[in-house]
């Protein structure tokens, strides 16, 4: 029986190609990755991480070194749910959510990895498997770029293989989401589909009203159109908007997610791997999806994501997540008309530079 050996953290802060901006967060020119990598006493190692929009990394970080590092150190490797219910009650009271919950994504991913890697798997098959090819969106964090730069990178998107586009939407007159969504609908044409995020933007009233709006120019879906803590306002914009909702992607615990799929208020689920409790937490979600019927789809992480939604039969749509660490790990996420590809390697078979990332130790 192997044991874990021990537990190396990283904190990286890691620049942006270019300058974006959404409704809620503002401008972000960096995001941050929190990695964790567990060695058992075979040799043998699992990666994960977590990442966020530009703060509370170094909480994570060190929650990960200071806390759970010592709670998992000496224990089998292969007692992943054991491992996970074990840090929850550990660190439930200081850390029922936020940091401590992104910080144990990272570890739990690692855990699903190091598992994955010794039998010598792809992530997707250990996990159930059910297709390695799994339909996939670009999803552009755009809400300021001008109109001709919008198509401009909707067209770049196209030509590397993506059949779906979801754009950003919550400017400050919704005149001028309008006019955006009903460029892009033309430009695209009435076969590709198309979604739009508000990142939690609106009030229930305000979302509803621009469904209602939207809803001429054929969206897939209406992602987070409101905060994520108004599940009855979620219930509203659902059955008075008119528009499928996605929605789940600051959700932190498979609970939240029975409430608000419960209450009506979501029509995909939409988890984040890396703050959701990891990919047990994660799995959890998506089969609780499939039992009340919806499809489920993803936020954020897309290289590792795209095993998770190639294990379950339920899945809709991978995020192609505008935070991509591909000037960092070996072998991209590959896309082909329209699908991603989950590799076949064992593991999630992310390898990381951490050379390159050395340089930009946060």
């Amino acid at each position: 029986m192997s044991k874990i050996q021990d537990v190396t953290t990283g904190f990286f802060r890691i620049p942006l190609p270019e300058i974006l901006t959404d409704s809620t967060h503002g401008i972000m020119r960096d995001f941050e990755l929190v990695t964790a990598r567990i060695r058992d006493t075979d040799g043998a190692e699992g990666v994960g991480y977590t990442f966020t929009v530009g703060r509370n990394g170094g909480a994570i970080a060190n929650i990960i070194e200071r806390e759970m590092t010592q709670i998992i150190t000496g224990c089998d490797a292969d007692l992943i749910e054991a491992l996970w219910h074990m840090l929850w009650w550990d660190m439930h009271y200081g850390g029922r959510g936020g940091p401590t919950v992104l910080a144990l994504s990272a570890i739990d991913m690692a855990l699903w990895d190091l598992k994955a890697n010794k039998l010598g798997q792809p992530l997707w098959k250990l996990l159930g498997g059910f297709s390695d090819r799994v339909p996939c969106y670009a999803g552009g964090i755009d809400l300021d770029l001008p109109l001709p730069k919008l198509l401009q990178q909707t067209d770049g998107n196209l030509a590397r293989g993506f059949r779906a586009i979801k754009m950003k939407v919550g400017r400050k007159r919704l005149s001028e989401d309008v006019e955006r969504v009903a460029a892009m609908r033309k430009h695209l044409g009435g076969d590709i589909p198309l979604m739009a995020d508000a990142n939690m933007k609106w009030t229930a009233d305000e979302a509803i009203r621009a469904a209602r709006a939207f809803a001429p120019f054929d969206l897939t879906w209406l992602e987070e159109p409101i905060s994520p803590d108004d599940m009855a306002g979620h219930a509203r914009v659902v059955r008075e908007g008119g528009l499928p909702i996605a929605a789940g992607e600051n959700l932190r615990t498979v609970w939240d997610f029975r409430h608000l799929i419960a209450s009506g208020g979501v029509t995909y689920p939409e988890p984040d791997v890396t703050n959701c409790g990891g990919i047990t937490a994660f799995m959890k979600i998506a089969h609780l999806a499939e039992a009340f019927n919806l499809p489920v789809t993803s936020h954020g992480a897309h290289d590792v994501t795209v095993h998770l939604l190639a294990a379950v039969p339920n899945r809709s749509y991978l995020e192609a997540h505008g935070f991509g660490l591909d000037r960092y790990i070996s072998e991209p996420l590959r896309i082909e008309e329209g699908f991603a590809i989950a590799p076949s390697r064992p593991g999630h078979g992310i390898a990381f530079d951490w050379k390159g990332l050395a340089a930009i130790r946060a």
